[in-house]
């Protein structure tokens, strides 16, 4: 039994077209359902298909960056194994093109969790991991004309993908350029374990939106938790999205979603923004792709 769901992040809006989010949301789903068939473990799974979002310039994170305000590319990711409770993530990284990569190369080749900013990009040089050589060139800008407000509004883009594999171990990613118009060294919940990334042996979750809420509620990790004390996913993962949307009371929190997979191979999806990119393999086998509500 495998299943898996992924993120092309929150933020979307109706009066923009993602026919090309959702064709390629789907390819990488039907590739991650080869490898799943092929017996490759949950982790490798869901690192892969972070990578494919990453370099696909079609989302915020990876090739589809954009800068902050002194006009620099810091991007963040973290990833979770929860057959071993173990994690990697960088911060604030600059200058290297999947950092996915370079977050499970923190969580495999050294004794930490976490790495940022100037700490992180010398690590991943010395790993050999592959640098941007031209940034004008390669970051893409994903989200101009999406969620994309003025500088301070926490306007945001992110992708993830959690995954059950045949051994029934559970694992999740997620990778980001962060919100738009953020300050230099700002850090969202993307590279904190148990804020925006989350695996244990109960459930998996990877979280979209304005990080410094799901930061406040330790999103990813609190919807596991529920899981764990008895809640089905789909109640556990609405409660913390709610929670976070009346943070600060009289429905002023913060928006995105969260996506989540339990060890049942049941999926979650909930957001309270207009859509969120997301699509999906069920353990029957069945691929779904969804933007928006109504569809």
């Amino acid at each position: 039994m495998t299943a898996l769901i992924l993120h092309g992040g929150a933020g979307a809006r109706r009066e923009r077209n993602y026919d090309a989010e959702v064709v390629h949301m789907r390819e990488v789903v039907e590739a991650m359902k080869a490898r799943l068939d092929a017996g490759d473990s949950a982790l490798d799974v869901a690192a892969a298909a972070v990578v494919m979002l990453e370099d696909s310039g079609l989302y915020v994170a990876g090739k589809g960056a954009s800068p902050n305000l002194a006009g620099a590319y810091e991007l963040d990711a973290s990833i979770m194994d929860g057959s071993t409770r173990r994690a990697g993530a960088v911060a604030a990284l600059q200058g290297f093109r999947n950092p996915v990569v370079a977050a499970r190369a923190v969580m495999e080749r050294t004794p930490h969790v976490m790495l940022a900013g100037e700490g992180a990009a010398l690590f991943a040089h010395d790993q050999g991991l592959e640098p941007i050589v031209d940034e004008a060139a390669w970051f893409t800008g994903a989200g101009k004309g999406e969620d994309n407000h003025p500088p301070g509004a926490l306007s945001h883009g992110t992708v993830g993908c959690c995954v059950l594999d045949s051994q029934g171990r559970l694992a999740a990613a997620t990778s980001t350029a962060g919100v738009f118009g953020k300050m230099p060294g700002r850090v969202g919940d993307t590279p904190i374990p148990a804020a925006g990334t989350w695996a244990d042996d109960k459930a998996a979750a990877s979280c979209t939106g304005q990080g410094e809420y799901f930061i406040r509620v330790a999103a990813a990790a609190q919807a596991a938790w529920r899981v764990a004390a008895g809640q089905t996913l789909a109640d556990a993962t609405q409660a913390v999205i709610d929670q976070i949307g009346q943070l600060d009371g009289q429905g002023r929190g913060g928006d995105g979603g969260m996506i989540a997979l339990d060890a049942a191979g049941n999926i979650a999806a909930p957001f309270n923004s207009q859509g969120m990119k997301h699509a999906w393999l069920t353990t029957a086998g069945e691929i779904g792709v969804r933007v928006f509500p109504s569809e």
